[in-house]
């Protein structure tokens, strides 16, 4: 099993796929495979479906079910060089709204953050729509202030964008980071070396908690507040999409759902 999760890796590095998604593939080949126990090198349709079907069975998210069925399509079509299409369709995801803060709430959030390089942090997620993983990612020589932008590398797919940097926290961020080298990290922890993205979770959890705002937000609802309150300021989504990196704009549109004024202007009749 250890040399076809070798050829898995390579074949994954080859195509320069980002170190997550190298982890995340291993992990569920190396969970089908120890499942498979016997005939690695054989491709049984019935038997991956049987697979599948028992992790729904568990309760698991289709999203996580379409992860596992794209890592297990990708093994046999690039390691067991298997040419024949996988007759299997894709777990249906149900489609949900994105939950957002208002921008009262993201105030109330940063209110309550005593400490400043965590408040500036949380702050720049919302202001730049930052993926945690960005945020924590993010060097000095990532930021542009003359030009208020932020580059972010190596993001979602490993693709680049560049995003919006707020001037108004411009002596805020240059306080931060002006004892650091331009390949440093912007947020780093106390023991030096980049911040984890756990770390970063917490300390929105804690101040979501602590600002008794009740939502079943997470920190990658800062994102979905930028592109919110961006469509309601009536940025053009396209250019929306750009800022987010998204590939595809009708992922960017779903947040047209959450900011239409005429149904906000809609009363109910009782």
């Amino acid at each position: 099993m250890n040399v076809y999760l070798s050829k898995l890796e390579n074949e994954l590095r080859l195509r320069n796929y980002s170190p997550k998604t190298i982890k995340s593939y291993s992990a569920c080949v190396a969970e089908y495979l120890t499942s498979k126990q016997s005939n690695l090198d054989s491709v049984d349709i019935d038997f991956i479906k049987q697979y599948l079907l028992s992790k729904i069975d568990q309760g698991m998210a289709s999203q996580s079910v379409n992860q596992k069925l794209q890592a297990i399509n990708f093994f046999c079509r690039n390691v067991l060089k298997f040419n024949s299409k996988l007759d299997i369709r894709f777990a249906k995801t149900p489609s949900k709204l994105p939950i957002f803060l208002s921008r009262d709430e993201i105030q109330s959030i940063l209110r309550v953050i005593p400490n400043t390089k965590h408040k500036t942090m949380i702050a720049l997620a919302y202001a730049g729509g930052l993926r945690v993983s960005e945020v924590t990612a993010m060097k000095v020589k990532d930021i542009n202030l003359s030009e208020l932008t932020i580059h972010v590398k190596g993001a979602k797919g490993n693709k680049d964008r560049i995003t919006v940097f707020p001037e108004k926290l411009i002596p805020v961020i240059i306080d931060q980071i002006s004892h650091k080298q331009l390949d440093e990290y912007v947020f780093s922890s106390e023991c030096g070396g980049r911040l984890t993205e756990r770390t970063a979770q917490k300390v929105f959890e804690h101040a979501l908690k602590k600002a008794n705002i009740q939502k079943e937000a997470t920190f990658h609802s800062l994102r979905h507040s930028f592109a919110t309150h961006l469509l309601e300021n009536g940025v053009d989504v396209r250019y929306v999409q750009e800022l987010l990196g998204h590939a595809n704009i009708r992922t960017t549109q779903l947040y047209t759902k959450v900011t239409n004024p005429i149904l906000k202007n809609i009363r109910s009749p009782l």
